[in-house]
């Protein structure tokens, strides 16, 4: 008898925590841009491809990180766009789609999206930053940890980088950043 109310109280534990796991509010891109105009925040762009690796483990080791998630969700709003996909996107008064989708290869490489080629993605994982008016600020690819993703989310949402006109400046602050997000 003991062993089950044991048993209970741990499943209910386990599907407490579960429940307090947060996740990041993602949003389409044309809902970021039309949230931006009644409150101005920032938007990041996670660019992904459905067969990619790292893509994937982007999504399960950071992106359901509880700091990530938090800060994402008060700094950003978070866009996931498949670089790949079908989807149209409007974006700066132009429409852009994938004319050469093949939906038989859609967990498969296929054709690059129109919007990846304007916002000249190369690599997958990329994070593309936006600042307050939509405006491009800059991709990060590859896979970040928490703590790695942490010094972008912050030194784009802080306005930092406008103080970065060299290399050496990034260094330095790189160098002095000192991460508070859990890995």
């Amino acid at each position: 008898m003991m062993k089950k109310i044991i048993l209970g109280l741990i499943a209910v534990f386990a599907l407490s925590w579960t429940a307090m796991a947060q996740e990041i509010n993602w949003v389409t891109l044309e809902e970021a841009l039309e949230l931006q105009k009644k409150e101005p925040k920032k938007i990041f762009m996670d660019v992904y491809t459905n067969w990619c690796g790292p893509c994937k483990m982007l999504d399960k080791n950071t992106f359901q990180n509880a700091d990530v998630a938090a800060y994402v969700n008060k700094h950003y709003y978070a866009v996931k766009f498949n670089a790949e996909g079908n989807e149209e996107v409007t974006y700066k008064e132009n429409t852009f789609g994938n004319p050469n989708y093949d939906a038989t290869k859609a967990n498969r490489r296929n054709s690059a999206h129109e919007f990846s080629r304007y916002l000249q993605i190369r690599a997958y994982p990329t994070m593309v930053f936006f600042d307050e008016e939509g405006g491009v600020i800059s991709p990060i690819q590859g896979y970040l940890k928490p703590q790695q993703l942490e010094l972008y989310l912050k030194i784009f949402q802080s306005d930092k980088y406008k103080e970065m006109t060299t290399q050496e400046q990034f260094n330095e602050y790189y160098k002095s950043f000192e991460p508070t997000f859990k890995e």
